[in-house]
């Protein structure tokens, strides 16, 4: 019996995707790069999104046999809907990951996880042999913290001690991010909390110094990470 699935199969990317002319041709790229009985890391975002859209175009075209593993909710259910076969870190490692970025500065340090996934996409970076980062030039910055706050997902019951704890670190502010169109915090791929952060000073130490404080998941701070930055 076909199993009618038309609530996942009508989904579409929830907002107006940005500067979209360059993602899709950074999209082609990475699709491009993709060969048969792969198994591949799928970051969250619009970027990723649209890489994905051309990877399945290519995997159909030519009779390809992929896996996928995907760190958002967002993107499994677009495996699902272009027919791409999922696997987990449980039962496969993945050869490569693509992921986007907010920023990435001069040596290739980034901040991400506006998305909310930031745990996910740092657990696929570290288990990976090559991970690529697409952006626009919009992302490229000089200095990490510019343009965006630090995601810090938290443990809900620790949300007060970690923010008391990460003031110690040098702060100009730390706010809980919130749902758009709820009277709640966003919750993430993970059922936490984030806590959006704006630090005096991004250091080399940093990252690791916010991980150490008990309650914190992870940050949305990638230091020192072997990724290549692909950009149009």
């Amino acid at each position: 019996m076909k199993w009618e699935k038309n609530i996942i199969d009508n989904l579409k990317w929830p907002v107006p995707i940005t500067n979209r002319k360059e993602k899709e041709q950074l999209a082609k790229e990475i699709a491009s790069r993709i060969k048969d009985k792969e198994v591949i890391g799928v970051g969250s975002g619009s970027t990723s999104y649209l890489a994905l859209l051309a990877i399945a175009e290519r995997v159909k075209k030519e009779k390809m046999d992929i896996r996928v593993i995907p760190t958002s909710m967002e993107i499994s259910f677009t495996c699902v809907q272009l027919g791409l076969p999922q696997v987990t870190l449980l039962d496969k490692k993945p050869d490569w990951t693509f992921d986007g970025a907010d920023e990435v500065d001069p040596g290739y340090n980034l901040i991400k996880g506006r998305g909310g996934a930031m745990f996910k996409e740092k657990l696929l970076i570290r288990n990976s042999n090559k991970t690529y980062i697409l952006i626009d030039k919009t992302k490229r910055t000089e200095k990490l913290g510019t343009n965006f706050p630090v995601p810090v997902e938290v443990f809900p019951p620790a949300l007060v001690y970690v923010d008391q704890e990460i003031k110690k670190l040098g702060i100009e502010s730390s706010t809980l991010r919130s749902a758009q169109g709820k009277d709640r915090p966003v919750i993430t791929e993970n059922g936490n909390y984030i806590l959006d952060v704006h630090f005096t000073e991004i250091t080399n130490t940093l990252e690791k110094q916010i991980k150490e404080i008990t309650g914190v998941i992870e940050s949305g701070l990638f230091i020192g990470y072997d990724v290549e930055v692909l950009t149009h």
